[in-house]
């Protein structure tokens, strides 16, 4: 027989299993059927989708004015230099977001994307070709490197390069592979739950852990919209959700401004107390527990409560009290 449930079941175990450096899997369950498709299909999106990686954005190659033009003594076209170029994965090897670097060849020579490292940038798919050049070749050319996601085409990139240089597609993205697959399992012998299998590769300037590390951490931001949601009093009627200031003016006094004597003020605000309406909230017996506060500065604070007119006998009502601890929680 089915039971009731008044939520559904929370998934608690996760695997992760290394297949190389730049591939892995991820697997997640149990999930309950139905959910496991709603969590993994956003996330693969978000992995492809808001990966960090690096790309050019611009070349400029002395001689060569655009990139139908040629350049003296390399066997290929500017254009299908260009190809080559962009094909290369660099990965920028400190924090910058945007790096320019300078390269010169000279003489026969077949120029690989492994001719490209150097202090400033490292090649990730170093075996590629980018250019043949003759004897008589030189060849003296500027790449800007930049950080980013996702694709960016080059009409959109006019205004970041130099005015004398080609701008170029930059297409970001560091992952090559993001499936999932969804298999059924048993939970105490019942047949309708799931396991997510991820499947993640990507091209080596960043590994696929992190790339879903980054999808996690962008989902958790896109989500965190909703978090003033979270603080809404629902048990409350509209009326009682609007906060009064006038009515909560008198509670909002800094306990600084109380008189209270050194030893009480520095125990409070060690605590992390900052308003009157804080000791209101709070119990005689609350008030006691608070670290380092001794008997004679708790009856201090009595005191004090009793002489603003919150003594023993004062009593919140449900809305002050739910709107007080709604401001007080805003202005921290």
């Amino acid at each position: 027989m089915r039971k009731i449930k008044v939520q559904p079941f929370t998934p608690t175990e996760v695997e992760v299993k290394e297949i190389s450096d730049r591939r892995a899997e991820i697997v997640a369950y149990p999930f309950e059927s139905g959910y496991a498709v709603t969590l993994a299909h956003p996330l693969r999106r978000l992995i492809l989708g808001s990966s960090i990686g690096y790309a050019p954005i611009s070349v400029k190659i002395e001689g060569a004015a655009h990139e139908f033009d040629n350049a003296r003594g390399m066997h290929e076209d500017v254009a299908v230099f260009i190809i080559n170029l962009k094909n290369i994965r660099f990965k920028i090897k400190d924090d910058r977001k945007k790096v320019k670097v300078s390269y010169s060849f000279s003489g026969q020579k077949e120029v690989t994307a492994e001719d490209l490292n150097n202090d400033d940038v490292e090649v990730v798919n170093g075996n590629l070709h980018l250019a043949t050049l003759n004897d008589d070749a030189t060849l003296n050319f500027t790449v800007v490197i930049s950080k980013g996601i996702g694709y960016v085409p080059s009409e959109d990139l006019v205004d970041e390069v130099d005015p004398d240089a080609i701008p170029l597609d930059a297409f970001f993205t560091p992952v090559r592979k993001a499936n999932y697959k969804i298999e059924p399992m048993l939970v105490e012998d019942k047949p309708n739950y799931e396991k997510i299998i991820f499947d993640i590769m990507t091209d080596g300037q960043i590994g696929p852990i992190e790339a879903f590390i980054n999808a996690l951490e962008t989902m958790n931001r896109q989500l965190s919209v909703f978090n003033g949601v979270l603080d809404i009093d629902i048990s409350s009627t509209p009326a009682k959700q609007n906060l009064d200031e006038g009515e909560l003016k008198p509670f909002l006094q800094p306990i600084d401004t109380l008189g209270l004597s050194a030893r009480s003020f520095n125990s409070l605000d060690k605590d992390g107390i900052k308003y009157l309406g804080e000791l209101v909230l709070m119990s005689e017996h609350e008030i006691g527990e608070i670290k380092n506060l001794g008997k004679k500065s708790q009856d201090e604070i009595n005191e004090c409560l009793e002489a603003h007119g919150y003594g023993a006998e004062f009593e919140l009502s449900d809305a002050t009290r739910a709107n007080l601890v709604k401001k007080i929680k805003q202005l921290k």
